[in-house]
């Protein structure tokens, strides 16, 4: 049985102090804390999603550049992965099952957003699409072609992915990420 908060704040205070707040001989060098106040170390994975989307492109693209995002929302970055595509014109597919949300041109280039639900938008650009907003998507159905001009050295698609407002590494649904362990090689018995 855990003691109750109150009893453990109680058990943390110095031992060297007598009732009278004196200091009393030698006080212990460290003193073990209540089970109920030790706090597991975070898990260095947290927030990375399990692989488990399709790659936009056929077959598996090279990745080009990757997720780089800025410190600061309003700074300069790449808030995406830009993928090689076979060629201008290569068909592009949604990575996950979702709606349309938005067909259009941002500033210069054709985009298609995906809504994949659970707060997640996937994000292609350029992207000629005959989709309208509202038109479901199975995970591998085609939802346009790629379009010249976003890479200049080859052709290639800009694929974002948000989760509520913030840009994620659209990599984590398709790869894991997760940094390799080490474990110590057992002794023979």
């Amino acid at each position: 049985m855990r003691p109750p908060l109150l009893l453990a704040a109680f058990l943390l205070v110095p031992a060297s102090l007598s009732p009278a707040g004196e200091p009393l001989a030698a006080a212990p060098a460290y003193v073990e804390p209540p089970v109920a106040m030790v706090k597991a170390d975070p898990d260095p994975t947290a927030g990375l999603a399990t692989p488990s989307w399709q790659w936009p492109l056929s077959p598996r693209p090279l990745v080009l550049r990757d997720f780089d995002p800025p410190p600061k929302p309003w700074l300069s970055g790449h808030r995406g992965v830009d993928l090689g595509a076979a060629s201008d014109g290569a068909h592009v597919t949604s990575p996950a099952a979702g709606s349309v949300s938005f067909v259009g041109v941002v500033v210069d280039r054709p985009v298609i957003t995906i809504d994949h639900g659970n707060g997640l938008r996937s994000s292609f650009e350029p992207v000629a699409s005959t989709l309208a907003p509202g038109s479901a998507v199975a995970a591998g159905q085609p939802v346009g072609t790629v379009l010249p001009g976003h890479c200049p050295a080859a052709p290639c698609l800009h694929w974002g992915v948000r989760r509520g407002d913030d840009y994620v590494n659209p990599l984590q649904f398709v790869m894991d990420l997760r940094p390799s362990i080490l474990l110590p090689l057992e002794a023979p018995p």
